[in-house]
């Protein structure tokens, strides 16, 4: 198995150094950066489908966990990547990373950005590479996992819905505070880790699976505290109506909102006092 796993592991990292190389080309040339937030998703994908293709021939691997999982990746990444493609489609460079590199020459995006993001996609993925080796599991555990991902796609999937449909809304508030939004600060992030969890478990179903949870502990560090919420929540810091809403508004788990008292800085909703979004 060990071999076995060696293959398919290292099959993925060539996928995705790849990708990235063609990534870092493209960005380059249009000069933004952020393209790689699209190919973040794609490389999810494309090492399913490496471990889906080359773990039967090469190491007799579970054919329906491999499908299963080729199945809850693919939905999950093609969905982030079309997301990020309509969301920065047109824009600026983000802010993120024109902060990050400032007026860096371009190899120190390829080292900073393209690398980084590369080596965390395969380590990330590593439920994945390992699944795709492991013999017939725990049809219960898996079942699990499957409700896991579920559970997480619903919350990406409706969060950037009402997030959408509030940048829509004329007569919205400074904040979002509405549906998901009134639950946790962050719903699309939190679906992100269950999301990942739930793969987690999926592969943690087979044995030796369960020796890669060290992947979604990093990937929900990267959406709390690296990459995600944390990053965002300081650059949300100050707008108009966000002390309050995160006084009452779970900063990650959902549950139901505080009740607190209005600060002297919460800015009225008449339309006339309208504000531009802060999301």
């Amino acid at each position: 198995m060990v071999t076995s796993f060696l293959l398919v592991s290292g099959a993925s990292l060539l996928a995705v150094v790849v990708l990235m190389a063609v990534t870092a080309w493209i960005a380059h040339r249009i000069g933004k950066v952020s393209v790689v937030d699209t190919s973040w998703g794609l490389g999810f994908v494309l090492i399913a489908l490496v471990a889906a293709l080359l773990g039967g021939p090469i190491a007799g691997g579970d054919a329906a966990r491999r499908w299963v999982l080729l199945g809850l990746v693919g939905s999950w990444g093609l969905r982030l990547a079309w997301h990020m493609h309509r969301r920065n489609r047109g824009q600026a460079e983000d802010k993120r990373y024109a902060a990050m590199l400032g007026d860096a020459p371009f190899s120190v995006a390829i080292r900073k950005v393209f690398a980084t993001q590369a080596i965390a996609l395969w380590f990330v993925s590593l439920p994945i590479q390992v699944s795709a080796v492991a013999g017939d599991g725990v049809a219960w555990v898996l079942v699990a996992g499957i409700s896991l991902w579920l559970v997480g796609a619903l919350f990406e999937t409706i969060g950037d819905a009402q997030l959408a449909a509030y940048k829509r809304d004329p007569e919205r508030g400074p904040v979002m505070d509405r549906g998901l939004w009134a639950w946790t600060r962050h719903p699309n992030y939190f679906g992100d880790a269950c999301v990942w969890w739930g793969i987690f478990v999926v592969s943690a179903s087979a044995w030796p699976g369960v020796l890669t949870i060290a992947s979604p502990v990093v990937m929900t560090y990267f959406l709390v505290f690296a990459t995600g919420a944390r990053l965002l929540e300081k650059q949300m810091a100050g707008r108009p109506g966000w002390e309050d809403y995160a006084a009452r508004t779970s900063m990650f788990v959902p549950r139901p909102p505080r009740r607190v008292q209005p600060s002297h800085r919460t800015v009225s909703r008449l339309p006339w006092r309208r504000r531009p979004a802060a999301r």
